[in-house]
């Protein structure tokens, strides 16, 4: 891996950021969709970023230094070098859970947990089963998926992959486990406990304790899937 990289040029002082990312992608040895994939960004806004139709956000930057150890000195300001320990991507990424592309396991679907309002029933199709993951305990019935943000940390962290299982009974919740919450605006992944003062209500509970808990009625609840499995680790696909 280490020769592959030496026949790759490196980026002067002089380059920019975006020159800097170009590096970093090759030398991953990944298409665009699957770079984007190792650090937790979606395909078609890294297309974007690298295009120089969006802007690298500060957020944008923190993902790639902590997804792929990158010096963030070197990424913004070209001093140093790429990795403080000359590891290659591929080396720093061997810890990560890897996608199989072969129907074996249960389906990851490129899809973000809380992102958008379509309900996430009518999101399991199969133009966007990205791969199969194949671990132990692993229900290879239920669908996986991305959550991003950091209301649920540390249980959940950012970029975190979760295993979910739809409950078809919504009148039947257990307390104080984690769920996927589908309302008519919008989806959480929250822990639901009972509301003492109004039975008709439920509070959805974050993990981190600089989010405030929400109570909203049980009847504002479209869908529910218990979060059977996380796994918060960085993935290839």
């Amino acid at each position: 891996m280490n020769e592959l990289i030496d026949k790759i040029v490196l980026p002067g002082e002089h380059a920019t950021v975006l020159e800097r990312l170009r590096y970093l992608l090759q030398v991953s040895h990944k298409t665009q969709a699957r770079f984007a994939r190792l650090i937790n960004i979606d395909p078609s806004s890294m297309s974007k970023v690298l295009a120089g139709k969006m802007p690298v956000t500060e957020p944008f930057i923190n993902r790639v230094v902590v997804n792929l150890g990158v010096s963030k000195e070197w990424l913004l300001h070209g001093h140093g070098t790429p990795f403080a320990k000359g590891e290659a991507i591929k080396d720093i990424a061997a810890e990560a859970v890897t996608i199989r592309e072969i129907p074996k396991g249960a389906p990851v679907y490129d899809i973000d947990a809380t992102a958008g309002m379509m309900p996430l029933g009518h999101q399991f199709t199969e133009d966007k089963i990205i791969g199969y993951l194949d671990i132990p305990g692993l229900d290879p019935r239920n669908p996986v998926i991305r959550v991003t943000g950091d209301s649920m940390q540390p249980v959940i962290q950012d970029g975190a992959l979760i295993s979910i299982r739809p409950i078809n009974d919504l009148s039947i919740i257990v307390w104080g486990s984690t769920y996927l919450i589908q309302l008519e605006d919008y989806r959480l992944v929250k822990v639901v406990k009972p509301c003492r003062s109004n039975p008709d209500k439920v509070i959805l509970h974050s993990e981190n304790p600089d989010y405030d808990d929400m109570e909203v009625p049980r009847t504002a609840i479209r869908r529910l899937f218990l979060v059977e499995t996380v796994i918060n680790c960085r993935y290839l696909a």
